[in-house]
Parts: structure tokens; C-alpha cells; sequence
């Protein structure tokens, strides 16, 4: 949520934000929040010069009892008891221009970073880089789910049967390497100073809409029937909320934290051939890492956080690229975000498998996420980033340790998660 004084002084830039996010409908909305904040402070303001008044004629009338003017002193009781109706009344309007400008500043987007590419969708974001060399082997690789099937690793038509498409068993040794990925991914960031954390699986609405658009929202958000409760989308939602309505000093950041959830996602609409199996999923889990810093501090945070995904990855023998992506597909909370593909040698190209994110202050502005420093207290960056998302993370590793034979090899790093098993026949 943008900042109310820089939109105040700033409605061009706020403008041409919005029309590099390709969102013009929302154009009128600047204009909107402008009146709608005139007609607050002005509300405001009349309410103080009552209240100041009131302070006024208050010692006003304990003079003129003092001095035996009993009627002139009731007259002016009567001016108080209109003032204070009038206070009554500007109270309310106040209390209602701030919740309509509330409204609309959240579906205002953030203030993107310069350096994002202007594009319309995800056709037009921009490749990075490329980390290790991609590799199309002379056997032909089966879909994901085949491969699993012929190892004993998963049982779609019971998940069907039990919770309906969308939903999986995972088996034997494709289950074990499931957690032994998770496992791995836990004491990876552990071991460059993260905190772990085991979070909430459900956080409660004015979460939600702390950490989200509402559109994202709507999307994704499972409710609880009868009790202000969602299942969770992803980790990184009761992470950031942990630090709701709080104050922490200067000194004692960054907080760096990643954490273990499963995550519910309701994936409305139609997907295609190549999101079935376990690629598109109502459920699944995943090893997530935050940060909550000081705002100079946040664009070399965003490059650690997305480096520790390309390096857990690249650990595991799985060649990588990150894409930029572009304007039109950043979420309104979102300054700038980088997502990480992996090389999939079946289709001949990559798919994502996490997504880093810098959100400037927008979460932290809703949640009230501050910071003491020495002048005075401040509002926090907040930034998230996937550490692993089994199973889709599963898809690039088996189709990448895929052997001629069916079998599928495992990178030395996983073997002490898998017992020691070196290869899955």
C-alpha cells in the first residue's frame, strides 16, 4: 500500500505507475483517494478547533459560576452541547472518508522499482541468466507421472477417490525423496543463518489482506466456514504476519527466518495438458525463507534470497535460469520480483519452481510492521522467496536424474536424507 503522503503530492507518478502495470481502469482511483483525504482533514480539522473550543468555553463557564452568572454561564453550556453534537457528527464522517480511502489505496499497486521491464503479462518477461547447461538426452523421458508410477511413487486415482482431482499419494521411495528434498532445503538455509520455523497453517482475514491484493486473494484463499480462519497459500503469509503491529529495533535487524508448511491453493480456472499430474495442486509442501530489513537494505537482500534458490538447485544437479518479471505480471504488493525456472529435458524448455519477491513497505505498511530507529520509527521492507516447492520441484528432478534403465540417480547431497540409497529402481 502506497504511502498516502507521497500519493497526496506525487498523483502523476502514482498514475504512470499504474499505466505500467496496464491497469487504467484503476486511473480514477488517485483522483478518488485525493478528495476523499481533503474531505478527511478537513473533517479533522474541524473537530480539533471544536475540541480546542470546547477547552475554551469550558474555562469560560467555571468563571462566570465563580462569579455568580449563572445564566450567562448556561448559554453558554448550550454552545458546548451543540459543539459536541456537531464533534459527534465529524467524528463519524471522518471514520468514514478513512475506511472508503483505506479501501481503495489497497487496490492501488505499489510504486514498482525502476528497473523492472514495462510489459503487458508473462509473455514479456525478461531471462536473466542461465545456470548450468541443459541437457536433452538420446532415451525419450516420460511424463512426470509415469515415471512415478513405474517406480511405486504415487497413487493418483485413490487421492481422486479420497479429496478429488487435485490431491496425490505419494509412495515409497518418490515419498521419501519428497522429505529427504525438504529435508535438505531446512538445513540449506539453516546453514546460511536462517532461522527456522515451523508457522501457523491458517491465519486469520486482516492477515490476508495485509500480505495480499484481494484479487490474489479471491484466487487463492481457502476459507474456513464459521470462523474468521484461511488456510494458508503459502508460508510466507503467517511469517510476515508474525511480526503484525510490532516495533523492533534498528539493531536487531534483519530477521531472517525460513520456514516448513504444507500450502492450500484453490487454483480456479482451466490448465492445461502440461499442468496436470502434480504440477498445478491443491495441496502441497514447501520450505519458504523471509526477511524483514531496512529499506536501503532490501535490493541486496532480494539478490541473496533469489542466489539461495538457483544455488540449492544447481547443489542438486538441476540446471536453472531467472526470469525478471515484467510489469504487467508483478502483484500489486510487489516492487520487483525475479522468478527461478528449472530445465525440464521432456518439453525442452524451463518451468517455474519459485518465485522472490521484494515487497518495499507495502506489507509492512498494512501490518504495521515498524522499526525503531534514531529518528524515530519507520516502516520495514518485507521480502520472501521459495527455498523448494515439492512436487513440482519433483517434475525437474526426476525428469533431470532420469536414467536410460528407469531408474533415477541421487545427487550426493540428498543421499544422507535417503538413507544412503544412491540410485531409485
Amino acid at each position: 500500500m502506497i504511502d498516502i503522503k507521497f500519493l497526496r503530492e506525487n498523483p502523476d507518478a502514482v498514475k504512470e505507475n499504474i499505466k505500467k502495470k496496464f491497469q487504467d481502469e484503476k486511473l480514477p482511483l488517485v483522483d478518488e483517494v485525493i478528495e476523499l483525504d481533503e474531505k478527511r482533514r478537513k473533517a479533522q480539522q474541524e473537530a480539533d478547533e471544536l475540541k480546542a473550543n470546547k477547552n475554551k468555553l469550558s474555562k469560560q463557564i467555571g468563571a462566570l459560576m465563580a462569579q455568580g452568572k449563572k445564566e450567562e454561564a448556561e448559554e453558554i453550556k448550550k454552545q458546548v452541547a451543540l459543539d459536541a453534537e456537531k464533534l459527534v457528527k465529524l467524528e463519524e464522517a471522518q471514520k468514514e472518508y478513512e475506511e472508503k480511502q483505506l479501501k481503495i489505496m489497497m487496490v492501488i499497486p505499489n510504486i514498482i522499482d525502476p528497473s523492472v521491464p514495462i510489459g503487458k503479462d508473462d509473455s514479456e518477461n525478461v531471462e536473466i541468466k542461465k545456470y548450468g547447461e541443459p541437457v536433452v538426452p538420446d532415451f525419450e523421458i516420460p511424463y512426470h507421472t509415469d515415471i512415478m508410477e513405474k517406480l511405486n511413487g504415487i497413487d493418483l486415482d485413490s487421492a481422486r477417490k479420497v479429496a478429488g482431482n487435485g490431491f496425490y499419494y505419494l509412495m515409497g521411495d518418490i515419498a521419501r525423496l519428497h522429505s529427504a528434498v525438504i529435508s535438505y532445503a531446512r538445513d540449506f538455509m539453516i546453514d546460511r543463518g536462517f532461522t527456522y520455523c515451523v508457522p501457523p497453517f491458517m491465519i486469520r482475514s486482516n492477515v490476508v489482506t495485509g500480505v495480499m491484493s484481494f484479487a490474489e486473494m479471491d484466487a487463492m484463499m481457502y476459507k474456513i466456514e464459521g470462523e474468521d480462519l484461511y488456510l494458508i497459500g503459502t508460508s510466507e503469509h503467517s511469517m510476515i504476519g508474525k511480526f503484525i503491529d510490532t516495533i523492533t529495533p534498528e539493531a536487531n535487524l534483519p530477521l531472517t527466518l525460513t520456514s516448513y508448511s504444507p500450502c492450500f491453493r484453490k487454483e480456479k480456472g482451466a490448465h492445461g495438458i502440461e499442468e496436470r499430474g502434480v504440477y498445478r495442486i491443491h495441496q502441497f509442501e514447501k520450505q519458504e525463507m523471509i526477511v524483514v530489513c531496512k529499506p536501503e537494505e532490501s535490493p541486496m537482500w532480494f539478490d541473496k534470497l533469489w542466489q539461495n534458490t538457483v544455488d540449492l538447485f544447481r547443489s542438486m544437479d538441476i540446471p536453472v535460469r531467472t526470469i525478471e518479471c515484467c510489469s504487467g505480471d508483478l502483484a500489486d504488493l510487489k516492487v520487483k520480483s525475479y522468478d527461478v525456472e528449472a530445465w525440464s529435458p521432456r518439453q525442452k524448455k524451463y518451468f517455474e519452481v519459485g518465485s522472490c519477491s521484494n515487497l518495499g513497505d507495502a506489507q509492512a505498511r498494512r501490518l504495521k510492521i515498524r522499526v525503531k530507529g534514531e529518528n524515530g520509527n519507520y516502516f520495514a521492507h518485507t521480502l520472501n522467496n521459495t527455498v523448494v516447492a515439492p512436487p513440482r520441484m519433483l517434475i525437474a528432478f526426476l525428469e533431470n536424474h532420469l536414467q536410460a534403465d528407469g531408474s533415477i540417480t541421487i545427487p550426493e547431497v540428498l543421499q544422507p536424507y535417503m538413507g544412503g540409497k544412491k540410485v531409485i529402481k
